[in-house]
């Protein structure tokens, strides 16, 4: 798409990019949706990409990545060794609607802050108990929980100016054991549904996210495994205006799906089943 209101292109921005922040500005990762379609209201592009952040820093704390590291490099570390990364990371990046060229561009944070239901990111963050670190314009940063940071469908915490900088991902939960389900109408379709359920080793707790038939991220937890019916009336508590409808399903079709693939993630970490 020709964005022919953009009046110019910050290429070399400062450190702390939003100092210079004004009406009319959006950063620019990897542009994929950005350059997608009409985006009238917008003058000057942010290029994020040339600050050069790290896009994946593994410690004993955990794993950092930096908010400009695109889907290539997160599938390309998703590798045996890496805990419990190595099948919901892989699985997290094949549910992109999009083709290998747009991985080569599209950006973990920008698939965060631009925050559809369906966003993948959002679902494997939320599930591993992410947390994010965010720049204000003045300087300040905040850091905040994953399961906290999207509020509705295309709607975020953000504020004008204020931008995602990293997320970081505990050590405690990469090594969780997990089991997920994913439906889509069509195989290359966008997520209908996009469940995570993740267990402490050697404990018998459940923590459950749910993505994609909800507007927002919910997490159900629970000390200790449920039995099929406490598990299916926690499901029926989340408020009738937090379900997704859309081309892909109503309401009640995800509400049917997510109640379905929550008692198979249930009964197969029950079974201690793959991980």
């Amino acid at each position: 798409m020709d964005l022919n209101t953009i009046t110019e292109v910050v290429r070399r921005p400062s450190g702390r990019p939003g100092a210079d922040w004004r009406e009319g500005d959006t950063w620019l990762a990897g542009g994929t949706w950005l350059f997608s379609t009409e985006q009238p209201s917008l003058r000057r592009l942010i290029d994020l990409t040339a600050l050069h952040w790290d896009p994946l820093v593994p410690s004993d704390a955990g794993l950092e990545i930096g908010a400009t590291c695109t889907i290539r490099d997160l599938y390309a570390f998703a590798r045996p060794g890496v805990g419990i990364a190595g099948t919901l990371f892989t699985k997290s990046c094949e549910a992109f609607l999009s083709s290998f060229k747009v991985w080569n561009s599209a950006t973990v944070g920008g698939n965060i802050c631009l925050s559809l239901p369906a966003g993948p990111m959002i679902t494997l963050t939320v599930a591993l108990e992410a947390t994010y670190e965010l720049w204000a314009p003045d300087g300040s940063a905040r850091t905040v929980d994953a399961l906290d940071f999207v509020t509705g469908d295309n709607q975020n915490i953000l504020t004008p100016g204020e931008i995602l900088r990293r997320i970081d991902i505990p050590a405690r939960a990469l090594r969780k054991r997990a089991a997920h389900r994913r439906f889509t109408l069509t195989r290359l379709g966008r997520s209908t549904v996009f469940l995570i359920g993740t267990q402490t080793p050697g404990a018998s707790d459940l923590a459950l996210t749910v993505t994609a038939g909800t507007t927002r991220p919910v997490r159900i937890a629970f000390d200790t495994m449920p039995d099929a019916r406490t598990l299916q009336q926690s499901i029926d508590v989340i408020p009738e205006e937090v379900w997704f409808a859309d081309p892909n399903g109503t309401p009640d079709h995800r509400r049917h799906l997510t109640k379905h693939f929550a008692e198979e993630i249930r009964r197969e970490l029950v079974a201690g089943g793959p991980a």
